[in-house]
């Protein structure tokens, strides 16, 4: 799995090549599971009362045929 990862103060973009067989919604429920126990852990007064960090929701866009390099620079320049 390849990723490239990019975060602004309110969206957080990556790229990743995620196999059909794993599924985006699997990705997405772990990168918000592993990073909302990491904040917790940082960030105690996160835990009382416990609100969720994270939304449910999620956007995924296919690039289709676009070269990887052309996307990745495309998600780096969105940070700046």
């Amino acid at each position: 799995m390849a990723m490239e990862m990019e975060v602004m103060p309110d969206p957080v973009h990556f790229l990743v090549d995620v196999g059909a067989q794993y599924g985006v919604h699997r990705l997405d429920k772990a990168i918000k599971g592993r990073s909302s126990g990491v904040l917790r852990e940082e960030f105690p007064h996160l835990m009382s009362p416990p609100p969720p960090l994270w939304t449910k929701s999620f956007f995924v866009a296919t690039v289709g045929g676009a070269p990887l390099a052309i996307v990745k620079r495309h998600v780096e320049r969105k940070g700046r």
